[in-house]
């Protein structure tokens, strides 16, 4: 597990320095304290910072080809490096270290730029071909290890943090449309980023810089299509059972030590359930909880915790944790909303101090239908047909008078969210019921026109442009896998580990199994309004009963309180008139009404505030990077 950077000079003429590569390196140190590695070839600047999981004295990047005309660098794990390794082996090629790493470069002496479609993991690296003065980067299929990339000049630029190419000196214009989806998804999709001149490079994608010209590929894509063979539930709860097992078991490998975070359900009671069939010696579970009883759901882990007779840690976040807010901020680079980083970084605190590596449940509700959205969905179907458009009026209306409650995700707020998306077009609803500012709010909330913003609406559709118009289930599947979990739920797992130096591993997203559960019919991975339906069968005699039938919490976080009480102070100063009319983006008197009808208990505002109270803090914090330099520009 590493951070990687790089340069490339478009201008085969030029040499670059170690000048040129070591700030890239140093502000991502956070993803390796063990170790540097720098690497200069003419126009190529390339370097690493190294956590030490696999081949701990061998393993130091770059890793090299025979006669050291290739070179690599990789940030994160190949999970079947072993096999790819003795099959190589076979065929004559000769390795200097027991690394992971190693065996990419091998691969692509054999299969060229195609190698990367025999790697299973979670990765992205950048290999060097010298005699062909060609730069490949690769990504793995799911979007797990992020990677950036843009240009500077003539100089092709690339990091697994954005901080990286604003080190290099990447222009911090701010790309406009970029923020206009942000205020609806709390996070900027791929594969574009905040500023203008930086991209993300998408997930099962590859990326070729040769002879000038720069070219992206993709190499996977993830199908969702029922396969005729998998129509027996028998059938596929047997495959499933098997391919859970070799998930897990693949994400075991590891010369330090590992562990799982659990939150009570079952996905990550599911990995512990395997983790024991494979692991040997204690087993170091992490929990965490909140003082707010609606928010805390300790007694859920501990359950599953003595089930499987785990070594137990456990942490309860108090309001302090509003003091984490500018670390949030420097972890993300770019703007970002969803409040449980907050308790997934104080768990990956928790882990540091007893492990290296922690496995969690991440790609879970994407991969085995764990939503409420999927049931409110087939709810909202029926009832457009049985309640007429004046009875909707009606409920609406009674709904919309509902006071104002500020415990976990309350009925009041579930309640408005159903009535305001139900008379949608599903995909509508869907976007509505997850949305934080919809198209409307952001055009009053805006300083300044809108025009030539297009509606976030249009990367839903996008989502499904492949997916049978008549599988609604599927549609929903394939909008949240390619992406809200790979801008939300990975970017918030791998920066919250990377920023306490731990590396996550996420088994449930094991391309072999996602791809399994995706060519299986969608009627069976919701039955009756049972979200999971299918992981909870495979695993109905593994789990304790209360995990297996409790309620899904996840790591929410009592952000409605935490604004009327911990964080007002902070909330009124970030979001003082005074400092939204100096950044020249939204309307003072519009946010302050957000802020005074939460205080109110008018309306619960509590996540358009906090979406507001990332990005300003983020504002913030990039205009100040260099005194000397203006506030970030805003380009439509």
């Amino acid at each position: 597990m590493c951070g990687i950077a790089g340069q490339l000079a478009l201008d085969p003429s030029a040499t670059l320095t170690r000048e040129h590569i070591k700030p890239m390196c140093d502000v991502i140190v956070h993803r390796g304290p063990d170790d540097e590695g720098i690497f200069l070839d003419g126009p190529l600047a390339m370097g690493m910072r190294r956590l030490s999981i696999i081949d701990l004295a061998g393993g130091n990047q770059p890793l090299f080809n025979e006669d050291r005309t290739l070179a690599v660098m990789q940030n994160g794990e190949i999970y079947n490096f072993q096999e790819v390794r003795a099959d190589l082996e076979k065929k004559g090629h000769r390795f200097a270290t027991n690394s992971d790493t190693e065996a990419i470069v091998h691969l692509y002496e054999e299969y060229g730029t195609a190698c990367v479609e025999h790697l299973r993991g979670m990765f992205a690296f950048a290999l060097w071909d010298a005699p062909r003065k060609r730069l490949l980067l690769a990504r793995d299929r799911l979007g797990i290890k992020p990677l950036y990339y843009g240009r500077i000049g003539r100089r092709f630029v690339w990091g697994s943090e954005l901080k990286s190419l604003v080190a290099a000196g990447l222009d911090r214009t701010i790309d406009r449309q970029a923020l206009h989806d942000y205020l609806t998804l709390t996070y900027v999709p791929a594969p574009a980023s905040i500023f203008r001149d930086a991209r993300k490079l998408a997930p099962g994608t590859r990326l070729i810089v040769e002879d000038g010209q720069i070219r992206t590929e993709q190499y996977w894509k993830l199908e969702l299509r029922a396969d005729p063979s998998l129509r027996s539930e028998g059938v596929v709860l047997e495959a499933l059972r098997e391919r859970l097992d070799d998930a897990v078991r693949s994400h075991l490998v590891s010369d330090v030590p590992l562990g799982v975070f659990l939150s009570g359900g079952v996905d990550s009671a599911t990995l512990v359930s395997c983790m024991r069939r494979f692991h040997t010696g204690p087993l170091k579970t992490f929990s965490i909880g909140f003082e707010e009883k609606t928010f805390n759901e300790l007694d859920r882990a501990r359950v599953a915790a003595k089930h499987f007779e785990t070594e137990h840690h456990e942490l309860v976040v108090t309001p302090d944790a509003a003091s984490l807010v500018p670390e949030l901020v420097r972890s993300f680079d770019e703007p970002y909303a969803d409040s449980s980083a907050i308790p997934v970084l104080c768990v990956s605190r928790l882990a540091r101090q007893h492990v290296t590596v922690a496995l969690s449940g991440e790609g879970g509700d994407e991969v085995f239908a764990g939503y409420k959205t999927y049931p409110a969905t087939v709810l909202a179907g029926w009832y457009r047909r049985l309640v007429p458009a004046l009875g909707r009026n009606v409920v609406a209306r009674v709904v919309e008078r509902l006071p104002v409650s500020h415990g976990r995700v309350s009925f009041d707020y579930m309640a408005k969210r159903f009535v305001a998306g139900a008379d949608r077009d599903p995909i509508e609803a869907h976007l509505s019921w997850k949305a934080i500012f919809d198209e409307d709010r952001k055009r009053t909330l805006y300083d300044s026109t809108a025009d030539g913003l297009e509606p976030t609406l249009r990367l839903y559709r996008e989502a499904i442009a492949d997916v049978d118009q008549t599988d609604l289930l599927g549609q929903l599947l394939a909008i949240d896998t390619r992406l809200g979990l790979e801008g939300d739920m990975l970017v918030k797992a791998d920066r919250m580990t990377m920023a306490t130096s731990l590396e996550g591993r996420v088994p449930l997203l094991d391309h072999p199994l996602v791809e399994l559960v995706a060519s299986v019919p969608s009627t069976l991975k919701m039955k009756r309004f049972q979200k999971k339906y299918l992981l909870r069968k495979v695993m109905a005699d593994r789990l304790p009963h209360e995990t297996l039938h409790g309620p899904k919490q996840g790591f929410n976080v009592p952000i409605p309180s935490w604004i009327v009480g911990p964080l007002r102070e902070m909330v009124r100063d970030t979001l003082a008139p005074s400092r939204i009319r100096a950044s020249g983006l939204f309307r003072p008197e519009a946010v302050q009404k957000l802020i005074d009808d939460h205080e109110s208990l008018a309306h619960d505002h509590s996540r358009d505030i906090w979406t507001l109270l990332m990005f300003q803090t983020w504002h913030d914090a990039l205009s100040h990077v260099d005194p000397t330099e203006v506030r970030p520009r805003l380009v439509g």
